[in-house]
């Protein structure tokens, strides 16, 4: 076995301890993603891999960490195939929220998890308030560099617009993804999201008449 110059066998373990701490994540996606995170217990974690509550401890010390993990997890998932591990800028950016959800609709229990968790961080104290403040954050100003790239190509100013439209694109896509875990056979999430991302960016870069005009219309 391989060791270190101390004698530990620390090095050796590694891959061992990765992998049980990937394998209690992918229990926690679930069993939040059902229970929610209130209902669902480190115990009902540790009985789906095989191990003891005190165990699972082991590894994260406490659920919120593990909660936090399962956060961590679904982010790291939207951009595991690409080449830096970071969603792109520019329009690029547009498509890879597409493909997202295309890929979403493969993996319904990551999508359940971060639902559940994203509607209770809203809640006093909740462990996940900061990461969901953050992550929203982050998103929109993307989101709105992209869109400043889009407009200035198309001679478009109006940042207004452009706010807007960056947290309706993160609103849709979110509202979508509840309405499908209820009604997946009414609603398609992919191509659905598709429509609503292709109509908010064509009304920044192309808006139509507004709706009072079609007041009283038959």
């Amino acid at each position: 076995m391989a060791t270190e110059a101390n004698g530990s066998t620390r090095i050796a373990t590694r891959p061992a301890t990765r992998q049980k701490r990937a394998d209690i994540v992918k229990a926690a996606v679930e069993i939040f993603g059902n229970k929610g995170s209130t209902n669902g217990t480190l115990a009902d974690v540790a009985e789906r891999v095989g191990m003891t509550h005190a165990g699972v401890l082991h590894h994260f010390g406490s659920k919120q960490n593990l909660l936090l993990a399962v956060l961590a997890y679904r982010d790291q998932a939207d951009v595991a195939e690409l080449d830096d591990k970071h969603i792109p800028g520019g329009a690029d950016l547009f498509l890879h929220l597409v493909r997202t959800a295309f890929v979403n609709a493969q993996r319904p229990g990551i999508v359940q998890s971060y639902t559940v968790l994203s509607a209770e961080s809203i809640t006093d104290g909740h462990p996940a308030r900061g990461f969901f403040e953050e992550r929203y954050t982050t998103l929109r100003r993307e989101i709105t560099d992209a869109f400043g790239r889009l407009c200035a190509d198309e001679g478009v100013t109006d940042p207004e617009r452009v706010a807007a439209a960056s947290a309706a694109i993160l609103a849709v896509m979110d509202g979508l993804q509840l309405q499908w875990l209820l009604h997946p056979d009414v609603v398609e999430l992919g191509p659905t999201t598709e429509f609503a991302i292709r109509a908010i960016v064509n009304g920044v870069l192309h808006p139509g008449p507004e709706l009072s005009s079609y007041a009283g219309h038959d």
